[in-house]
């Protein structure tokens, strides 16, 4: 797993971008490595479950869908489950294809999801976005929250959209080219200073 210097990636942040800068100072230390996920699999089927659900609904479910495993989901267990077992803890017949894909996929070995960690981002992307379920934004999220990637840029994700328009006090929420430009001088580290746009939400 790569680890990130935060305390180098604050301080280039402050120094390159004010604004950034300000926020660090508001929020203090960076709190991605407390919010990594050391199972994969797990991470991948959250991921699925909480798509167009509440947090709180996703927690729910998640959280009957790993008590059925004994809080120890991997693919070959939920392989011996039956459909209705699995929309009895809350998913749809949708979502039960899309974590059926997974599995077969990291069974099959054409998801070879050990081994990501090896690939670079854009390639973790390419690789992910096979399955049925889960598109760019999930990748990019297993990027930052699983493989602890320290320069991944969500530019579709509406909270990061927000918090720049915020921020920034633009007018309107930033398009995707215009928030790569303004999002420039963070790398290295767009990780980082996406975590402190989102804390600056809450």
């Amino acid at each position: 797993m790569t680890t990130t210097d935060y305390t180098k990636a604050r301080r280039l942040l402050t120094k390159r971008d004010p604004v950034i800068g300000a926020l660090i100072k508001r929020h203090g230390p960076c709190g991605l490595a407390d919010a990594q996920h050391e199972d994969a699999f797990v991470a991948l089927v959250h991921a699925i479950v909480s798509q167009q659900l509440s947090t709180k609904a996703a927690a729910t479910i998640a959280g009957r869908f790993d008590a059925l495993f004994d809080g120890k989901p991997n693919p070959s267990a939920v392989a011996r489950v039956q459909d209705e077992q699995l929309r009895a803890v809350g998913l749809s017949t949708q979502k039960v294809r899309y974590i059926r894909d997974l599995c077969a996929r990291i069974t099959d070995g054409s998801l070879p999801v050990q081994t990501l960690n090896e690939l670079h981002d854009e390639d973790v992307i390419q690789s992910l976005t096979q399955v049925k379920g889960i598109g760019r934004w999930t990748a990019e999220m297993f990027l930052m929250f699983v493989l602890n990637r320290p320069d991944v840029l969500p530019v579709d994700d509406l909270g990061l959209r927000e918090a720049v328009k915020r921020a920034y006090k633009l007018k309107d929420r930033p398009k995707a080219a215009e928030l790569r430009a303004i999002a420039e001088k963070w790398q290295p580290h767009r990780t980082v200073a996406t975590w402190y746009l989102w804390r600056s939400l809450s």
